[in-house]
């Protein structure tokens, strides 16, 4: 009876939390006994917790139970694992300390038995290992919570990674969300502050995200779909899907012959450019970010390699999350809010983005987003990183009623991994050092109408024209050398010519004269800057091409009217 259930779990392809908390209720023995063991483990760390807090030593072990932890978790199996993973990332749920040690969890168990792996491929290919592949290696090359992989070759020749699922892991990993779903519903409401909030609600987001990443079809789509992104950008290689050899418990995809991103040693070796490598690797996290919406959630170093002609190559897109146009625009308002130091407007996007719950009281909450991030944009910016952000956004969720979405906690993990590989390739990485410039380009280039209202934002504040912050922005921007001024200014002219640019072209106007003087200073200043980059031939054949559209689109409006 207890395999039937099994079959009907198995075949569950979406996150249902109703359809297993009624399985489990008919199938309660299962439950109980995992429970058991759960509890057990649990039992014997929290009396050590408390015996801690009974002799005074609570901060002096802390160190060491978040080691415990971390043991406790790997040892209770994959389940477990990827809760400690989901929680590395939780600073409103978790201490900053036991983030930390959480953050080492390895994704890794012995390999299951390769009968148990080949009747799989036979199963879900229909044919076996031995008929699909040209040939397939006996020892798997790694060996993850979820699944490990095999190196082979296709019997058109081509070196693929093959991908297999381990035995009764959605059944596994369905009891572990069920026990930890029906703690939540009893015990949540004596967790201290905030920690119990809505916690039922964060297991359901993180059942959800594990369940796309399981299946294996999701993960070919997100791959493919990654790729037609990336598929003109010369710096960033996307492995191949190979359909035909793939289902949902099987993935055949390009063998990556590359160096892991951490070993500087063999990076140095192949005469790779590691400042080069970091750029791309940066520049391509805030891409899927700011420009796509859909981004690697899980790019630690087993899943990033450096190629041998410079490039950088992804893998493993079962872990990927998409944002919604609303959700970019408010990171894009933030922004602009942070440049501004417009504290109680960021407020308000910490709201939108559902880090505050509506109808939070922000008023005590403004002078803490104040200390946390004002020293942002100031004078310590070379030292700003997103650990030390985190860190102290960790404190602060102990004091208000913050929590951290299910997105955002795959988003921070994203940008703290990242900063923290290119850390290991070079110690004195600043992550501003790449990623203003390119923030500052966006900005100046903005592609769409909401991203130009936010730079006229940003350039006016009291109706009155920011000639500095032009002026940082372009100078922020021209870092690295590769800022082409003349889409900016493309998009300026476009601006200034449209139907809509009279209020631009009046605020201008006023900018240069206000205070009734001319403002030669602050444009000999500007000229300085934009001057390495002008041609005066391309400035003038963009000039004339605005202007020949604008002159175009008008001749055309009477006849779309008529």
């Amino acid at each position: 009876m207890a395999s039937s259930g099994f079959l009907d779990l198995r075949n569950l392809r979406r996150y249902d939390p109703q359809a297993i908390d009624a399985y489990y209720r008919r199938h309660l023995f299962i439950a109980i006994g995992r429970a058991i063991s759960v509890l057990l483990a649990f039992a014997g760390f929290g009396l050590q917790l408390w015996w801690d807090g009974v002799r005074g030593c609570v901060e002096r072990n802390r160190l060491r139970r978040a080691a415990q932890l971390r043991q406790l978790l790997t040892d209770l199996g994959p389940g477990s694992i990827k809760i400690g993973q989901a929680l590395s990332t939780r600073p409103d749920l978790l201490p900053k300390d036991y983030m930390e040690e959480l953050t080492r969890l390895q994704d890794q168990l012995p390999p299951f038995d390769n009968t148990v792996a080949f009747e799989c491929i036979r199963r879900e290919l229909g044919r076996p290992a031995q008929e699909v592949f040209e040939r397939i290696d006996p020892t798997p090359v790694a060996a993850a919570s979820l699944g490990q992989v095999y190196r082979a070759q296709l019997r058109t020749g081509e070196r693929v990674a093959v991908k297999v699922q381990r035995p009764h892991l959605v059944e596994k990993l369905s009891l572990d969300l069920a026990l930890l779903r029906w703690f939540c519903a009893h015990f949540a409401g004596l967790l201290p502050l905030n920690l119990g909030h809505d916690l039922a609600s964060i297991v359901d987001e993180f059942g959800s995200k594990l369940f796309e990443e399981i299946d294996y079809e999701n993960e070919a789509t997100n791959a493919e779909r990654f790729a037609r992104y990336f598929e003109n950008d010369p710096n960033v290689y996307i492995p191949c899907i190979y359909r035909e050899y793939s289902s949902r418990k099987v993935l055949t995809i390009e063998w990556i012959d590359g160096i892991k991103l951490t070993d500087t040693t063999a990076i140095k070796a192949a005469g790779l450019d590691i400042d080069s490598l970091i750029r791309i690797g940066v520049e391509s996290g805030l891409r899927q970010l700011l420009e796509y919406g859909f981004f690697h959630a899980d790019p630690h170093p087993g899943n990033l390699f450096a190629l041998r002609d410079g490039r950088m190559a992804y893998i493993d897109f079962g872990m990927m999350d998409q944002l919604s146009e609303e959700t970019k625009e408010t990171l894009v308002d933030a922004l602009v809010h942070l440049i501004n130091r417009e504290y109680v407007a960021l407020s308000g996007d910490f709201v939108r983005l559902g880090f505050l719950a509506p109808g939070t009281d922000l008023e005590p909450i403004v002078p803490a987003i104040e200390e946390v991030t004002g020293d942002i944009m100031g004078q310590k910016v070379v030292d700003f990183n997103f650990k030390t952000i985190t860190d102290r956004f960790s404190d602060l969720v102990y004091e208000f009623p913050f929590r951290v979405p299910a997105q955002f906690a795959l988003i921070i993990r994203s940008l703290i991994t990242q900063e923290g590989i290119a850390l290991s390739l070079s110690p004195n990485f600043k992550i501003v050092e790449v990623a203003y410039p390119y923030v500052a380009r966006r900005l100046l280039t903005g592609e769409s109408p909401r991203l130009r209202q936010r730079l006229l934002e940003v350039l006016f504040k009291g109706g009155r024209f920011q000639w500095h912050r032009l002026e940082n922005l372009l100078q922020i921007a021209g870092t690295g050398g590769n800022f082409d001024l003349l889409p900016a200014a493309r998009l300026g002219l476009e601006s200034l010519l449209s139907a809509d640019g009279a209020y631009l072209r009046e605020r201008l106007i006023l900018a240069v004269t206000e205070d009734d003087r001319l403002h030669t200073r602050e444009i000999g200043r500007l000229w300085n800057l934009v001057r390495p980059a002008i041609q005066p031939r391309k400035i003038v054949d963009t000039a004339l091409s605005s202007l020949r559209e604008r002159l175009a689109a008008g001749s055309t409006r009477p006849a779309l009217q008529d």
